[in-house]
Order: structure tokens, then C-alpha cells, then sequence
């Protein structure tokens, strides 16, 4: 937390955030044309924020592209707004997204082809385990609600099933790269859907603890994207509880990933 209190104290470094909220997903050159600043300060910088956990970087082909990770921010919140003002906030929160609806989704369309969303997380366990997490029928039943059921190799399909012995299933996608244990990529959608978002797991060993990144793309609309946003916060929280505690949280994440599904499955 002393990281991102650092961080955010520079000017600068807030500006490449709000340039990131806007437009995320920029390269080095793309951001220094919003800063008159040479570009080895600007490098740095993004340093500092990528050290604080405030931005995550993905590699496409030659480019470096960086996203605005809301971990952090999230967590200053729950800490000291969730107690006491939170419902007020929403209340407001809900008129300022309605005014910015339409514009979001015009910077989505324009932004078309890279990932929508970057989740970036950190869990005291071994990618070996991560990997099973994200796999196992019986795992993702505790902590997401749902049994994720396939034979994870590349062309099959995968099923979001309920845990209450229906068998009917939520959510529906084909696998498309599975690479044990360091990257799971499926397609995402209502079991009919016929144009799924892409959503990717990219797992790597960070000295003795595990990076985790969630990168959902092609997410249809600024709905949606909020949906994701607070979907996969919830889920990504009770795995990370799971493999370090042995325990999911209190508040079961499906109930505030449903407005995901909800979504997916009018579509």
C-alpha cells in the first residue's frame, strides 16, 4: 500500500492512469504524446506504477501494451469507503456511468482487437496449483459456484456447470491454447452464444509466489465491461482466498459474478 500512496502522489503518474481509463491498452509511444515529458521519464514513471500494481503490461508481437489494474484502487476503497459510504457512492457512481455509457462504448469499438480488460493478481501458491484451480471440476465449484468441466485441450469444449445435480450449465466455450501450467485461453459466452468473448489465464512463477492475469477480451459493450470488471474481481479473490487459506470468503463471488452471466446469456 506505502507503493501505491507513493505512486499516486506524482501528477504525472495519475495522468497516465486517467490516460489508461480512457484508452487502455496504449504503448510507450502512444502515451507519451499526452505528457511533455521526454520519454525515458515517461518510462520510468510507468515503472513506478507497474511496481505499485496500479498498471499490468501484455506482450503483442513487437508491442508492449499497458493496462490500468483497479486491484490496488479497489482495495483503498473497500478500506476506507465500502463501511461507511457505499451505497451513496453507487447511488452516483450509477449517474456518472450512464452519462459516460456512450462514449465508453464508441472507445471500445475504436480500441477493437485488444484486450477490454486486465485483472492482475498475486497468490502465495505454485503455478502448478494455479493451474489446477482454474481446471479442476471440483475446485472451481468452491470458489465460483459452478463446476468449469472439460478435458482442457485445445478445439474442446468447456462447460460453466451448476453444482446443484441439474447438469445444466451457464455458460458454455471452446478451449482454445492450454498450456499446463502457464496459459489456459477459452472462449466465453452463454452455452448458444455464437460471437463469445475470449478470456486468457496467464500464470507465471514471481520469485516464490505466483502473478496471475486474467485478460478477457472482446467484451461487447460498457455493460458488460462493468459486469467483467467486478466479475472476475470476485472470482480471482476467492481463488487466490482458496489455495492460501484452504477457505473461500464469506460472500459467495457468484452472487456478484451473476450479473456477468445474466448478461451473457440475453445476448
Amino acid at each position: 500500500m506505502d507503493k501505491v500512496f507513493k505512486a499516486l502522489a506524482d501528477p504525472g503518474r495519475r495522468l497516465l492512469l486517467d490516460r489508461l481509463r480512457q484508452d487502455n491498452g496504449q504503448t510507450l509511444g502512444q502515451l507519451c504524446e499526452y505528457l511533455e515529458m521526454a520519454r525515458q521519464s515517461v518510462s520510468q514513471h510507468l515503472s513506478v506504477l507497474e511496481s505499485a500494481n496500479l498498471i499490468s503490461t501484455v506482450r503483442r508481437g513487437r508491442l508492449k501494451l499497458h493496462y490500468l489494474n483497479p486491484v490496488p484502487l479497489n482495495e483503498i476503497a473497500h478500506r476506507w469507503i465500502s463501511a461507511f459510504e457505499m451505497s451513496r457512492l453507487e447511488a452516483l457512481h450509477a449517474v456518472k456511468q450512464r452519462a459516460e455509457e456512450s462514449e465508453m462504448t464508441d472507445e471500445m469499438t475504436e480500441t477493437e482487437g485488444k484486450p477490454t480488460f486486465v485483472y492482475v493478481t498475486y497468490i502465495h501458491s505454485t503455478p502448478e496449483k494455479v493451474w489446477e484451480a482454474l481446471t479442476d471440476a471440483d475446485l472451481t465449484a468452491q470458489y465460483w459456484g459452478h463446476s468449469n468441466v472439460s478435458d482442457w485441450r485445445p478445439g474442446s469444449r468447456w462447460e460453466h456447470v451448476r453444482t446443484d445435480g441439474s447438469g445444466i450449465a451457464d455458460g458454455a466455450g471452446e478451449v482454445l491454447e492450454a498450456t499446463p501450467p502457464r496459459r489456459l485461453v477459452m472462449t466465453f459466452g452463454a452455452p448458444d452464444d455464437t460471437s463469445p468473448s475470449v478470456v486468457a489465464f496467464d500464470i507465471e512463477q514471481h520469485h516464490d509466489i505466483v502473478r496471475l492475469t486474467v485478460t478477457h477480451e472482446a467484451i461487447p459493450n460498457a455493460e458488460d465491461y462493468e459486469a467483467a470488471s467486478a466479475g472476475w474481481a470476485a472470482v480471482v479473490s476467492n481463488l487466490k482466498s482458496l489455495l492460501e487459506t484452504g477457505r473461500v470468503l464469506p460472500q459467495a463471488p457468484w452472487e456478484m459474478h451473476a450479473d456477468l452471466r445474466a448478461r451473457q446469456m440475453s445476448r
